[in-house]
């Protein structure tokens, strides 16, 4: 999903991004920056957190536009922190539970998958 520069979007076009893409896919990562380039330290830990565990889940750079996805995501999940990942359409959690989940060994099983 890109975002091109300049182009401004309404709160509900947001909505809209956020709804489809936790219905379209597996497992989504919203998060400050991308894949290949984080912008901060917690969604870089999330980013590897799932990196260990699966090779293909999309990102969402929330960067441009960080107020209306915040509260976009909020209505889903009770949380304003980013990142956020969802797997299955269900709100996971943000880099810690992500962590907690992979220090008990659980965190595969939650992605759907198993080692």
């Amino acid at each position: 999903m890109t975002f091109q520069p300049g182009s401004e979007l309404s709160d509900e076009e947001i909505t809209t991004r956020v709804n489809e893409t936790i219905a379209d896919n597996d497992i989504a990562l919203f998060m400050k920056g991308n894949r290949l380039m984080p912008q901060c330290g917690y969604s870089q830990r999330a980013v590897n957190l799932i990196s260990q565990h699966v090779e293909e889940f999309e990102t969402i750079d929330v960067l441009p536009a960080l107020d209306q996805y915040r509260s976009a995501l909020e209505d889903h999940s009770g949380w304003e922190t980013i990142p956020q990942t969802y797997v299955d359409g269900e709100f996971i959690g943000g880099s810690d539970i992500l962590a907690e989940l992979d220090e008990r060994g659980e965190l595969a099983e939650k992605l759907g998958f198993d080692d």
